[in-house]
């Protein structure tokens, strides 16, 4: 079945490094189109991801980027002191946070944004 130009299916396979031709150009008539090289099982994000303390393996979907930060009970319960005392973190108590907890300070950042939600739809379960 041919594939109209640009259609979904054709955009897909070119994005995975599949049909190089522009639409409404022709190729000849059995000549394969390239297939995407193979990606291996343990790609060396996921064997770094292993490899850093604090951090899990990359999971099968997940978006490529930073795998999510695991907490330790001593990080997890300073940061809740300190969102107990002051829900918005400041730039100096967010970079003493970071510094004391061996984190970084967009962790600390995100956490506290994090912290807020959770914050806002126990409150609002609670009505």
């Amino acid at each position: 079945m041919e594939k109209g130009p640009f259609s979904v299916e054709w955009l897909a396979q070119s994005s995975r490094g599949g049909a190089r031709e522009m639409p409404g150009e022709s190729r000849p008539e059995g000549s394969p189109l390239q297939t995407p090289p193979s990606v291996p099982a343990d790609s060396p994000r996921e064997r770094e991801a292993a490899e850093r303390p604090g951090h899990g393996a990359v999971s099968v979907g997940a978006a490529p980027g930073r795998p999510r930060t695991k907490f330790s009970a001593a990080q997890l319960q300073e940061l809740e002191r300190s969102f107990r005392e002051q829900r918005y973190i400041g730039a100096g108590e967010k970079r003493r946070l970071a510094a004391v907890l061996n984190l970084s300070q967009s962790q600390v950042k995100t956490w506290f944004q994090n912290r807020r939600m959770k914050f806002k739809r126990q409150t609002q379960d609670a009505r």
